[in-house]
């Protein structure tokens, strides 16, 4: 099924203008009003399939720019002694978990016989923080453009169902905002959909998930330069996730500066805003030839390691490990 305007050539000029006022329409709502994450996620999802994105290379530009800001915009609605004492907590469980996912993902890609750069790709978007893991680590590796779509799309549908499904869950196994929080941040890919998913559950649990997931992004360093190392790439090509860096400076100023303090509720609200409308940015993303370029072995091999690492960190989490 294509698009409105592929379908019916007569309409095409009419449903390019009416894309474009939904799309800055929507924004605005997104941005202004309260809408949920998961209903801007969903809302963007809707334009994209039936009228497509017609900002779709802004839209990608401005996405992770916008999703850096909001992460660093919460910043100031969080001390330090409380990332300090959350980042503990999900330390060791952040550790397993991201060498059983990316162990795991080593062997389901041989068994499945996933291509090994898709595979990896896959791995450590699941075992990190999705996007941006596939885009630090696909340079490194010396990946082609084809691998990264593939493990961008597997990772981008299995993050929108995350964001639905999770406060869900939680909700039905009556789990506490520090248990949610790390579960979130251990078992859904991108920081974006963490964040979203811990907003509509709890300022407690947004700070808890908020502060291990970048902990968590900050393992991209490593890996890559270990797959650098292993398969042979450049380490000049290693990105380094400075925002996690101002979100930290962030925090300190929240914490020592009491003339911030005062200010400091309107700009996580703010942030909050932004972060909603980030998530709308990303379902507008949600292209047919994004589904399309997947694959269904991809897919299976995207999902079986995802609920692997969640199932197991729940388990964990929910015996108080």
């Amino acid at each position: 099924m294509g698009y409105l305007p592929e379908r019916f050539p007569a309409l095409r000029g009419r449903t390019r203008w009416l894309a474009r006022s939904l799309f800055v329409l929507m924004c605005l709502i997104c941005l202004l009003t309260g809408v949920s994450s998961p209903v801007a996620l969903m809302l963007g999802i809707l334009l994209a399939l039936l009228l497509g994105n017609p900002f779709l290379q802004l839209t990608q530009a401005a996405t992770g720019i916008l999703l850096k800001l909001s992460v660093v915009g919460l910043g100031f609605g969080m001390s330090i002694h409380q990332a300090v004492a959350a980042s503990q907590d999900g330390f060791l469980l952040t550790v397993i978990s991201i060498a059983s996912t990316l162990g795991l993902g080593a062997l389901l890609a041989l068994r499945m016989g996933i291509n090994r750069h898709a595979g990896q790709l896959i791995a450590s978007g699941t075992a990190i923080c999705g996007g941006s893991a596939i885009a630090a680590v696909a340079p490194v590796i010396k990946a082609s453009h084809r691998d990264m779509s593939v493990a961008l799309g597997v990772v981008f549908i299995l993050n929108s169902i995350a964001l639905l499904v999770f406060p869900v869950v939680g909700n039905w196994l009556l789990m506490t905002q520090e248990q949610f929080g790390l579960w979130a941040a251990i078992a859904i890919h991108d920081t974006s959909s963490v964040v979203g998913a811990s907003v509509s559950y709890g300022e407690e649990a947004l700070a808890i998930a908020t502060t291990v997931k970048l902990g968590r992004a900050l393992w991209i360093i490593p890996l890559s330069l270990l797959l650098a190392v292993v398969s042979g790439g450049s380490l000049r090509r290693i990105s380094i996730p400075w925002f996690i860096g101002l979100f930290i400076v962030a925090m300190l100023i929240n914490s020592f500066v009491p003339a911030v303090q005062g200010i400091s509720a309107d700009i996580v609200e703010w942030s909050k805003r932004g972060l909603v409308l980030t998530l709308f940015l990303i379902g507008s993303t949600m292209t047919r030839d994004l589904l399309t370029s997947v694959g269904l072995r991809p897919m299976l091999y995207g999902f079986s390691l995802w609920m692997v690492i969640a199932l197991v960190s729940l388990g964990l989490i929910l015996s108080n490990f």
